[in-house]
């Protein structure tokens, strides 16, 4: 499967992307509001071998991409939509920091959730961010989602109970703004 947007490709992970996966996920700085890492390479090769096994789900409960630049196919991060019920799918995205404040974090959302609302027939995207990853609560509402409210200290990671700030969109919501 394959996603394409106007600076970008969205792509099926393959085993030798790990890599390249490894330079932003071994990035202490770039990991700090995720609840995972930063990664060994043993991690990394773990991730990587992991999400090209979701690709042959069916049904498939993950659609995990590798983020590519259109212009000379560099892996710069991944994103991905994850579907817990029926209808519903949790957005994550994830870019190496020398390719942030660019707007690729915002296209490869939007891509996923056309690929989520259109592709998928979901209902409703959501995603998380914490409080302090104002970058990220930028992108979601960017998309056009939606804050929620925060979820008060759900999640123990990185030696600590963590907030997060849930936001949404409703496949009405996105369709009207993107087209259907």
């Amino acid at each position: 499967m394959v996603i394409q947007t106007e600076r970008l490709i969205l792509r099926e992970y393959v085993p030798e992307d790990w890599g390249q996966v490894h330079i932003y996920a071994s990035d202490a700085d770039l990991v700090k509001y995720m609840d995972w890492g930063p990664n060994t390479e043993d991690d990394t090769r773990a991730f990587v071998e992991a999400m090209i096994k979701t690709q042959e789900q069916n049904p498939r409960a993950v659609y995990e991409f590798a983020v590519t630049l259109k212009t000379n196919g560099m892996l710069i991060g991944g994103s991905g939509l994850a579907i817990p019920q029926y209808g519903q799918a949790a957005l994550g995205y994830c870019l190496n920091k020398q390719y942030w404040g660019r707007g690729f974090a915002t296209e490869a959302a939007s891509a996923l959730c056309g690929l989520g609302f259109r592709g998928l027939d979901l209902h409703r995207i959501f995603a998380a961010c914490r409080p302090d990853n104002v970058a990220s609560a930028r992108v979601m509402e960017k998309i056009g989602m939606k804050r929620e409210g925060m979820l008060r200290e759900h999640m123990y990671a990185k030696g600590k109970w963590q907030n997060s700030f849930v936001y949404s969109i409703l496949a009405d919501e996105f369709l009207g703004m993107n087209g259907r």
